[in-house]
């Protein structure tokens, strides 16, 4: 997509959004997203979500500028660290041995510049097969979301190949005709098969889970062999004894922020999540699944990071015997 086109007019919206999805679908799943992408209490996973409240950005404002840390806190939300992941299993064919998937996750890119300008530096000098986003691409959770996607678009010239991607609690499925325009492939309860040297390993990705309850892994896993290598991406991690139930062999997923503003040690004072506090960020296991947990690239409500600096992450497939 050149970056003299214009975006998409909301007609056009949702006439590719009924071809893409269907005509019921798509008008099922735009009218859960109006009737509560503002709503503050009750919805979704969990009771309460800050982000939706607009006094939790005000106070968290105040007090930051009290207490003479905000601008410590914007200036470490854009130093970007690159984290590496290796996942081992002999279920991983040969083929895949090196296989390398640069994951981003919670861009919130109109509200990150700096930080996406240097996810762009950063992935600008890697090697890697495959990209996958993890959702959170806009910083509010409602309104307007064109200033997204020109970060986004600007991002996009940056990174490589084939990019694969699910919606977040804060992005509107408006956004995925202009976004799949630009070469970012939406996984909304589906899968696809990549293939390297006559072999396949399979990528499935669900809609939002945490927030929209869109989520339906039986539909996303459909196709897949049971004797195949298989990553679901969730943007939440919340879903993981579904997903490890389901067959799964790797999870990976955002979210959480790691808790963003973290106590010394790196303690969430929360994690907007219903899963153990393990599984918050990092990699970690459940049964026979593996999964990993982005801290995400960008910042949400305030921009700002303590004690939990913001990531992108480089994982590695190995064969094991």
């Amino acid at each position: 997509m050149a970056a003299t086109d214009a975006f998409l007019r909301p007609d056009e919206v949702v006439r590719v959004l009924d071809g893409r999805l269907g005509r019921v679908h798509a008008r099922q799943r735009l009218g859960i997203e109006d009737e509560h992408e503002t709503q503050a209490f009750g919805q979704g996973l969990t009771f309460v979500h800050l982000e939706n409240i607009p006094l939790s950005r005000a106070i968290l404002h105040v007090l930051l500028r009290i207490s003479g840390t905000y601008w410590r806190g914007r200036d470490n939300a854009g130093k970007i660290e690159l984290r590496r992941n290796v996942i081992s299993s002999a279920r991983i064919d040969p083929a895949f041995d090196g296989f390398a998937i640069l994951h981003l996750s919670d861009l919130h890119a109109d509200m990150s510049a700096r930080a996406m300008r240097r996810v762009a530096e950063i992935a600008s000098g890697l090697s890697y097969d495959l990209i996958v986003l993890t959702g959170d691409y806009r910083g509010e959770t409602f309104g307007p979301y064109h200033s997204c996607l020109r970060e986004l678009r600007e991002l996009r010239v940056a990174l490589k190949g084939d990019i694969f991607a699910v919606l977040g609690n804060h992005d509107s499925i408006r956004m995925v005709p202009d976004l799949e325009r630009m070469g970012v492939k939406f996984l909304l309860n589906e899968n696809v098969a990549i293939a390297r040297d006559g072999a396949r390993i399979y990528l499935a990705g669900v809609d939002d889970a945490h927030f929209y309850r869109v989520d339906n892994i039986e539909k996303a896993a459909t196709g897949i062999p049971d004797d195949s290598f298989s990553i679901l991406l969730s943007h939440t991690p919340e879903i993981y004894r579904q997903a490890a139930h389901a067959g799964f062999d790797l999870m990976l997923s955002g979210h959480t922020h790691g808790g963003q503003i973290c106590l010394p040690g790196g303690i969430p004072v929360t994690l907007e999540a219903r899963l153990p506090r393990r599984m918050g960020r990092g990699p970690w296991r459940y049964g026979e699944m593996a999964g990993y947990t982005s801290a995400g690239a960008g910042a949400c409500i305030v921009p700002v990071r303590f004690n939990c600096p913001p990531e992108m992450t480089l994982h590695v497939l190995r064969t094991s015997a």
